[in-house]
């Protein structure tokens, strides 16, 4: 599908041009602004109504605009892309779409296509795979589907953003063949095949055909790349506090700045195209696009819900766990007496990655919900086996039964005003430019014998007393800073100890600094934390392992947490926190059986992965985790996932271990040979190999046949005794040639659902650009002739068939292809 295809029905930038022509250059300008963080202004005169955004990787959080507001959490994007099925991905862009009517969003910041480079990677469980055809068809089915129900995607973060040490600062360095076959297909894919309303522009820089510019203000990838040669007509919205530059940005392609209010153009756009630095044809041009954004989300009448979403999120979430090792007892088909759930995660489940990903779901089921609702009759036992966090547990709200006064100071110490608040979120928003300092008090209702730590996360200048005494605080002035870092949402913490030996209250004072946050508004953020008297972590294992011992199903689930995957920081160890590595190992010892779930969304080393008989990974699984896993678990819904990225065995053999920024540059070093790809030409051996996934029954690959026009007809055959799923997986080989090619590509890939001893043909269809390659000579894709060999397999390390796939540069031009079109037999 053409980008003039794409968008027949939905307007051009020509229809809108009348409308820009009865706009004044002072009401054009001020529309190239946001008008708060989530908003857009309307401009009543040409009936533009105030377009409204809002993120949404895992689901819609809206728009802050109203108190309470909840929305529907749903598995990690990384959790979409195991599933190998753009069919499923099409009915979650539906999900999406009714998600934001039902809060009044025009626009969605998702999805998130940059490439998993590193399995450190601080968004990586927010972006799909480490290839960019699974990422391309994944996201591009999405898309589509949003916008076909009149919800605008904005496609994120262009380009180059696959990292978050210094990713406001840094430079990626990136050679021209490696971005345009990786890094840049899924954004050109986006493009032209969904025909995308929207791209945001990364905080970062960009090397690209001899400019070296932030994204917000590229002028060859944007202008150039973007809307000319790739037909861009929508709108170019800069990440949230990322534009600096008045006339850089403006000519360089951006066409709309968030948040606001305020910012370089809202201040300065207006006197540059007066004063003739910035044309207003290239303003026209900005505003045409913003009101053709407009006319592309009117609201077609989509209901606002659907009963049925959260049995499809429930059914994807379960659908999406990567069975990595398969025992003899899985999936458990018989009904246990008794049930032993054992984990940090178990009783705390990771549902979704930190950072601008969050929302707030109105449900969560969690684990022992999800098992107590489908054994009913079970002995069901809940142990954490020791906390894996850093930080202590957020304050239990009883401790604040008489809730919390608010004292508003000004730069001179004097009192503004005061409230009581009954309750206390961790977060005072919006408060008034005058307010310098906020002193919160109250009593701490502590009724439990012995030493409880009392802990304060915050960011910049604090104080925190307990009992009249000063036990912790700093002077570091911040801003902005920390919404961009995401430090504020886990912010480091310290404390002090309060003795009890009888029930009291403990008064507790804390006074903080008002963050002066751009964009996002003045705020101060102060996370309660309690640690209560009680077991050490050895003696919570001890304990775990006594329940293994004794109980007929033990599920351990161990995993991440919003401390270690997060948007603001990479991952500094590929190892699972705390010591859930001992823990797994002590209940192996004792229960060799037990069902091992990895509650994470990026890549971790697995030390006792050959100990263990079955172990199932199941991403962040939104809000329908428990019963999702429960599905699972009891043979009631296939583990049908494949891995899209690859899981190390050792932290040695990660090709690109961190993106640690050296003086200011992240080298692209590895070239065309990112994730799966540098394992192949590495020969290094990873404890499951990209597009890995044993699903619950077993498969014979019996024939594949050339069909033309770049398809494969393969025979395959359910040999277990249960219906499956599997993913054939067609990866190519080159001829050979003066290029640069990885020793193995994705090149197609389909789903087939057969029953148990039947037989299917699944027809993998290829593009011509799987066989391309970008000639940097020439700045342009050509097709190298020659026999392609094809390895098809359940895997990349997995190949069951081969066959020659003789292309000539005469081949065929590019046509649609349905490259996973589900294939069901008997």
């Amino acid at each position: 599908m053409t980008p003039e295809s794409a968008t027949a029905d939905h307007g051009t930038l020509a229809s809108v041009a009348g409308l820009v022509a009865r706009l004044d250059l002072a009401a054009k300008v001020r529309l190239l602004t946001g008008e708060t963080a989530w908003r857009l202004f309307p401009v009543e005169e040409i009936g533009l109504r105030s377009l409204a955004v809002s993120d949404g990787p895992v689901g819609v959080r809206g728009t802050s605009e109203i108190a309470g507001e909840s929305s529907k959490l749903f598995p990690s994007p990384s959790a979409l892309a195991a599933t190998w099925n753009p069919a499923l991905a099409a009915r979650l862009g539906a999900v999406f779409a009714r998600e934001a009517r039902a809060h009044g969003v025009d626009v969605v910041l998702a999805p998130q296509v940059n490439i998993q480079r590193t399995p450190v990677g601080g968004r990586h469980f927010e972006c799909y795979s480490e290839d960019p055809l699974l990422t391309s068809l994944i996201a591009s089915s999405l898309i589509a589907s949003m916008q076909e129900a009149g919800v605008a995607a904005s496609v994120k973060h262009y380009v180059a953003n696959d990292s978050e040490t210094e990713r406001t600062e840094y430079v990626a360095s990136v050679g021209e063949q490696a971005m345009h076959e990786v890094y840049l297909a899924p954004f050109e894919h986006a493009v032209k095949t969904a025909g995308v309303w929207s791209v945001m522009s990364a905080y970062n820089a960009v090397d690209y055909a001899g400019e070296s510019s932030p994204m917000s203000e590229h002028d060859a990838l944007v202008n150039g790349l973007l809307k000319q040669d790739w037909g861009f007509d929508g709108v170019v919205i800069s990440d949230w506090m990322a534009t600096r530059r008045t006339v850089e940005a403006a000519l360089g392609g951006l066409d709309l700045v968030m948040p606001g209010p305020g910012g370089p153009w809202e201040q300065n756009l207006l006197e540059a195209v007066r004063d003739g630095r910035v044309p207003e044809a290239v303003v026209d041009d900005k505003v045409a696009r913003i009101l053709l954004l407009a006319e592309r989300t009117r609201d077609r009448g989509l209901p606002a819900s659907d009963e049925g979403d959260d049995r499809f999120l429930r059914d994807l979430a379960a659908g999406s766990v990567v069975v990595i090792k398969r025992g003899e007892t899985f999936p458990v088909m018989r009904t246990p007496a008794s049930v032993a759930l054992i984990g940090p995660n178990a009783v705390s489940a990771y549902v979704l990655g930190g950072g601008s990903s969050t929302v707030n779901p109105a449900h969560v089921v969690s684990p022992a919900e999800g098992f107590q609702a489908a054994l009913p009759n079970a002995e069901l036992t809940l142990v954490r086996g020791g906390d894996a966090r850093r930080h202590a547990p957020v304050l239990d709200a009883a401790a604040l039964g008489a809730g919390v006064t608010v004292t508003y100071l000004d730069a001179h110490g004097a009192e503004l005003d005061t409230e009581h608040l009954a309750a206390w979120t961790g977060w005072l928003r919006a408060l008034p430019d005058a307010v310098e300092t906020v002193v919160l008090d109250a009593q701490l209702d502590l009724t439990e014998p012995g030493e409880h730590w009392i802990e304060l996360g915050t960011v910049g200048r604090y104080r925190l007393e307990l009992d009249g005494a000063v036990v912790a605080g700093g002077n570091r002035a911040v801003g902005a800073e920390v919404i961009l870092d995401s430090s504020i949402n886990s912010p480091d913490g310290d404390g002090g100890l309060v003795a009890i030996t009888e029930p009291r209250l403990v008064p507790l004072r804390v006074t903080l600094g008002a963050i002066r946050a751009g964009g996002y508004g003045n705020i101060v953020r102060a996370e309660l934390r309690h640690h209560r008297p009680g077991p050490t972590v050895e003696d919570e294992i001890r304990i775990a392992v006594e329940e293994a011992a004794s109980a007929d199903l033990v599920v351990l689930i161990v995993g991440t947490n919003d401390e270690v995957e997060s948007e603001g920081w990479d991952r500094t160890s590929l190892r699972l926190p705390g010591r859930q590595d001992e823990l797994v190992e002590r209940v192996l010892a004792v229960a060799p059986d037990a069902v091992i779930i990895v509650n994470a969304g990026a890549p971790l080393v697995l030390s006792w992965l050959e100990k263990a008989s079955t172990v199932l990974w199941a991403w962040f699984p939104g809000q329908e985790c428990g019963h999702a896993l429960a599905d699972v678990v009891l043979g009631r819904t296939e583990p049908a996932g494949r891995l899209p990225w690859t899981l190390p065995a050792r932290e040695t053999d990660v090709p690109v271990p961190d993106a640690k920024p050296e003086a200011g540059r992240v080298e692209y070093y590895e070239g065309v040979h990112v994730g799966y790809r540098s394992w192949e030409k590495n020969n290094a051996v990873p404890a499951a190999a990209f597009g890995h996934g044993l699903g619950w029954t077993e498969w014979r690959y019996d024939s594949v046949v050339d069909a033309g026009e770049r398809e494969l007809d393969v025979t395959i055959t359910n040999t277990g005794e249960r219906a499956g799923t599997e993913v054939v997986q067609v990866y190519l080989e080159a001829p050979g040639g003066a290029f640069e090619r990885p020793v193995r590509w994705l090149g197609g890939f389909a789903t087939a659902t057969v029953a148990p001893g039947e037989s299917a043909t699944v027809r993998v269809s290829m593009s011509r650009r799987s066989f391309e390659v970008w000639d940097a000579a020439t700045s342009g894709w050509m097709l190298p002739p020659g026999d392609y060999r094809a390895a098809v397999g359940r895997s990349v390390r997995d190949i069951r068939l081969r066959s020659t796939l003789p292309i000539s540069a005469e081949t065929t031009a590019e046509h649609e292809v349905s490259p996973t079109e589900e294939v069901t037999a008997p």
